[in-house]
């Protein structure tokens, strides 16, 4: 026999309103993140020139959202994932280790990716910076995809419409650098993604190409819509020294031999708990020797690494992102601000 659970009207406005204040909340927490995220935008614009180290540009970067933030608890908010500085034909997953003496140069294109959470609500959000216009096109052609797909987005729209429209805007656009002309490639290994709380990528991938995905947006979801354009072949694959690491969600209840490995992730459940971190952050905390303990919580399945992901050597690859949330009778682009 079972039991049914009256509800008196007043318990089903007090519910309705109750989840009324969590969305509200939510959203004030994306936008509170949005408008940091723009603040550091505006406040880096002119001082990141050719001749800084990517280590400079990054730590003056989250320097700079530890500020606007000021938070002491990386947890409740803050950085969102390590700042991505990725140069030229290294597309995504980049960001300095220690010791890394990389400098920026006038004919480098760097992706700027970083994110700002509250309450683990992470706004996702990227450009691209340039000093020499012959990239002009190039940028072009992948904020105009990104804003396709922007536009595109929707509650009950297929993923794979929006990849349709976002390849055929990219791919209308052709570059000449040096002299030599290069069709603009969407990367198409390379997706947007739905965000969970604590959770960069939700579980959902929004492509930039079609594929064929009928799966369908919905009401209430978080997106990050990005894309990735590129004069070479338009498709990436991992390599080169990880820097980007993240405990997995879904992480099993496995024994660790090492004490090291036991002890870092004590640091990092306590530190990111599952937001992606990187290893000057681990340097940050005093951690030190960890490189073996860190690999055994990979191999454990733990932790995942996330390693630069790279296109064809010699060509020149761009991104745009931002972030939007799916209301019931709109869209927000949370992130979009006067500079794109």
């Amino acid at each position: 026999m079972t039991t049914a659970i009256e509800t008196t009207n007043d318990q089903s406005n007090d519910v309705v309103a109750k989840t009324a204040e969590n969305v509200e909340k939510l959203n004030g927490d994306f936008r509170k993140g949005a408008e940091i995220h723009r603040r550091v935008r505006k406040r880096i614009n002119d001082i990141v020139q050719p001749g800084l180290t990517t280590t400079e540009v990054a730590e003056l970067i989250e320097n700079s959202v530890r500020t606007f933030m000021n938070e002491s608890d990386s947890k409740k908010a803050g950085i969102g994932f390590p700042t991505g500085v990725s140069l030229n034909d290294c597309a995504a997953h980049y960001t300095p280790n220690a010791g890394d003496k990389t400098v920026l140069k006038y004919e480098d294109v760097m992706k700027v990716d970083y994110g700002i959470h509250v309450d683990g609500y992470i706004v996702d959000c990227a450009f691209t910076k340039t000093f020499d216009h012959k990239y002009d096109k190039l940028l072009e052609a992948v904020k105009a995809a990104t804003n396709t797909g922007i536009k595109e987005a929707g509650i009950d729209v297929r993923l794979t419409d929006i990849g349709e429209a976002i390849q055929e805007v990219m791919e209308s656009y052709e570059v000449e650098i040096d002299g030599k002309v290069y069709p603009v490639k969407a990367i198409r290994n390379l997706n947007g993604h739905n965000i969970g709380k604590y959770q960069i990528h939700g579980g959902k991938s929004v492509p930039i190409v079609k594929n064929g995905d009928e799966t369908k947006m919905e009401e209430g979801e978080t997106f990050a819509i990005e894309t990735f354009g590129s004069t070479g072949r338009g498709y990436v694959v991992a390599e080169g020294e990880c820097s980007h690491y993240a405990k997995n969600v879904d992480a099993p209840n496995v024994p660790l031999r090492l004490n090291k490995a036991k002890s870092l992730l004590a640091t990092i459940d306590e530190n990111f708990g599952t937001l992606p971190f990187c290893r000057r952050y681990l340097d940050r905390l005093g951690e030190e020797k960890y490189l073996l303990a860190l690999n055994n919580l990979v191999k454990s399945g733990i932790v995942q690494d996330y390693p630069p992901l790279m296109d064809s050597k010699g060509s020149y690859t761009a991104q745009y992102e931002h972030t939007i949330l799916l209301h019931p009778t709109r869209k927000e682009v949370v992130s979009r601000g006067e500079d794109y």
